[in-house]
Formats: C-alpha cells, structure tokens, sequence
C-alpha cells in the first residue's frame, strides 16, 4: 500500500490522521518533526544557552507532545503548542539548575560594526544571552530569532504587551552592556 504523504496537511488535519491511525503515528510524527524540529531547537538552544541543555529540552518536548497528542485531537496549532511545551521545559530547566547572574542596567551606544566582524558579534552575542535573566533572554530569542511579534510573545509568555516589549528593551541594553569592551575597541579601530 502506498504511503500517504502528509506534507500538505494543515496542522489539524495532521492531527485528524494521527488519531485515525495507529499504524501511521511514526510517518505522522516525522512530518511534524520536519516542520517544527529545528525551530524547538534553536529556541532551546539559544534560551538555555547549552547546546547540550537545549538538546536534551528539545527531546523533551517532542517527547511530551506525543503524549499529549495520544490525547488530545484537537491540536490545531502544532508549533504554538510545541514552542509552549518547550518554553515550560526550559523554565524548568532553568529552575533546576538555580543559576542566574545579574547584571546593572545602563545603556550605552552601538558602533556601526564591519561588515567581516558582523560575525564574530553575532557569535559573541549569543554567549552574551547567557548573562541575561531568563524573562529577558527568552523574549530576546522570541522576538530575533524566531521572529515572533510582540504580541505573539505576550500570548506564549502570558505577559501583557508592554511587559514583553520592556523585557527586550532591557535585553538589549543589558548585551550592550555585556558586549561594551568589545563594541569600544570596534569604535577606537574604526574611528
């Protein structure tokens, strides 16, 4: 018999199918990784600042989606419910771990960056998120790196809309700050 292809479901149809069939959970299951796998991981990763850490959260929710899913027929939104099940691991996570580093809040000026140390600083950056309390850091990924709206985020972090755009306002103030030394030596060779 010929496999069914999935690829052109809409989430609540992929859903419908996964309940109708047990004998095509495992096809089901690969296109929903296909469609939202990468985009849990880099929000786990970059979150948690941990390669590491962020696979293990990234498993774990796929995990528990398919529990959940087992469940529940009415998925409609697979990536909003996936990205929620992640959020929730990483704030566990985090709250396991018991880490968090504070840093003063004062704003300083960005310099025009080269076009080749573009990235470095974006590099530098991603490591700068780990000194940033986890509200501001997840906003921060939220809103750049999954291109998220502000109110996108308020919806996923339960936060009204002038909480998430403060939260990455500070995030930013707080990398300018983390990334300072870098940024001035940046402006003194190429001032």
């Amino acid at each position: 018999m010929p496999q069914k292809r999935y690829e052109t479901l809409t989430d609540a149809a992929l859903m419908q199918e996964f309940h109708a069939s047990k004998a095509n959970h495992e096809s089901i299951f690969n296109e929903i990784y296909r469609r939202y796998g990468q985009r849990i991981k880099v929000y786990a990763v970059r979150v948690l600042g941990s390669e590491d850490d962020g696979s293990d959260v990234f498993q774990e929710t796929f995990v528990r989606f398919y529990h959940v899913a087992l469940r529940e027929p009415q998925i409609e939104n697979i990536g909003g419910y996936l990205m929620r099940i992640a959020r929730n691991n990483c704030l566990n996570h985090k709250r396991d771990a018991k880490s968090t580093v504070t840093i003063d809040d004062f704003e300083i000026a960005v310099p025009h960056v080269p076009h080749y140390e573009r990235e470095e600083l974006l590099n530098l950056i991603a490591l700068a998120l780990e000194y940033l309390d986890f509200d501001y850091r997840e906003a921060f990924v939220l809103r750049f790196y999954q291109d998220c709206s502000y109110e996108e985020i308020a919806q996923l972090t339960g936060a009204s809309i002038a909480t998430v755009t403060n939260r990455i306002w500070r995030a930013k103030n707080k990398l300018k700050t983390i990334l300072a030394p870098y940024l001035a030596e940046i402006a003194e060779l190429n001032g």
